[in-house]
């Protein structure tokens, strides 16, 4: 397909007003932030993708609803941004509603939006694709909305996108000689943040040490365990923290889920101020992993889809004193094995 300038995009989009902006840039073969850049001056602005200038502004916003998604996953929190922390590498919102870890040299571009009725913050990565998501709501302070907008805007207003090549998704890795070293490095562990630097050192990445681990860190669980959990935990409400994220923020939340919704190929969670979006038809592999630390076992259930990518993972809320929390690890024994799962 041709490259579009935003004239045509324009055209063509007004062609199809009713499709998801997504699903439209997926169908005209460009990145959802070419989309919006067509329409800077038509009530797009851009504005700095800086996380230390834009998140000090957004608690005068008030509540508004954050949304941070993947191809087969879509997160969305409501309520207020506040105790944002600073980090050259990682940053965090962290209060009890909205709770982020932000990847700062992925937050490339960034516009504010006001159409169709509705006002959004969105930011984009290299490639063009959504990191992370803003929306006003009634009661949000749309003053401040505004005031955001003037102060942050960019002398570029382009509605030209340039935009760099989607970094693929690695495949699991695995070093099955290094078995031995995995498990022995695993049992040592005491902070879940130590994971991913610890198959690093193996040579392998999170799926793929998965795959070689074995019990009792690990158990391959059945595709359909992920709807077997949500509706599990709509009947009990035992509190969980269900985190997903993309390579420039993960978003996380915590506490119970009650008001589980299938629709088709979609699972979805509707509960006030939390919805979550599943494709169900999109995981391919879900795992059972234990990992030590010094506060005792961390236990998740994690989602994977075809291509090895992490889809979502499911913890036990660590600080909940609800009665319910202890039946954590026995909705997890209860989940059904998988069939087989190939090393490779």
């Amino acid at each position: 397909m041709p490259t579009l300038d935003p004239q045509n995009i324009r055209t063509l989009r007004q062609q199809h007003p009713d499709k998801r902006a997504r699903d439209f840039a997926d169908q005209f073969g460009l990145a959802e932030a070419q989309l919006l850049a067509a329409h800077v001056g038509q009530g797009v602005t851009r504005i700095s993708a800086d996380p230390d200038v834009l998140f000090p502004r957004l608690t005068d916003l008030g509540t508004v609803m954050a949304l941070t998604r993947l191809d087969a996953c879509v997160h969305e929190k409501v309520g207020v941004y506040d105790k944002y922390h600073s980090g050259p590498h990682a940053a965090m919102v962290l209060n009890d509603d909205i709770d982020l870890r932000i990847f700062p040299k992925y937050w490339h571009t960034a516009f504010a939006v006001d159409q169709n009725g509705k006002r959004s913050i969105q930011v984009f990565d290299a490639a063009g694709d959504a990191v992370h998501k803003i929306f006003l709501r009634d009661g949000s302070n749309h003053a401040a909305w505004e005031t955001l907008v003037l102060e942050l805007a960019l002398a570029d207003q382009s509605q030209n996108q340039p935009v760099s090549p989607r970094v693929p998704t690695e495949p699991a890795k695995s070093r099955p000689e290094r078995a031995d070293d995995l498990r022995a490095d695993w049992q040592a562990m005491t902070d879940t943040h130590q994971f991913l630097s610890l198959v690093s050192r193996q040579k392998m990445n999170r799926l793929g040490a998965y795959r070689v681990a074995g019990a009792p860190f690990v158990r391959a669980l059945a595709p359909s365990s992920i709807a077997t959990l949500l509706d599990r935990l709509g009947e009990t409400h035992v509190p969980v923290m269900i985190f997903v994220g993309n390579r420039g923020c993960i978003q996380i939340h915590s506490g119970p889920v009650t008001n589980i919704k299938p629709m088709g190929p979609w699972l979805n969670v509707l509960d006030q101020g939390f919805n979550l979006h599943l494709r169900g038809d999109k995981v391919a592999e879900v795992w059972e992993v234990r990992k030590p630390t010094r506060r005792g076992e961390a236990l998740s259930v994690e989602a994977f889809d075809a291509d090895g990518g992490l889809i979502l993972q499911i913890f036990g809320h660590p600080k909940s004193d609800a009665p319910e929390a202890a039946d954590w690890p026995k909705l997890v024994a209860d989940l059904p094995d998988a069939k087989a799962v190939v090393c490779a």
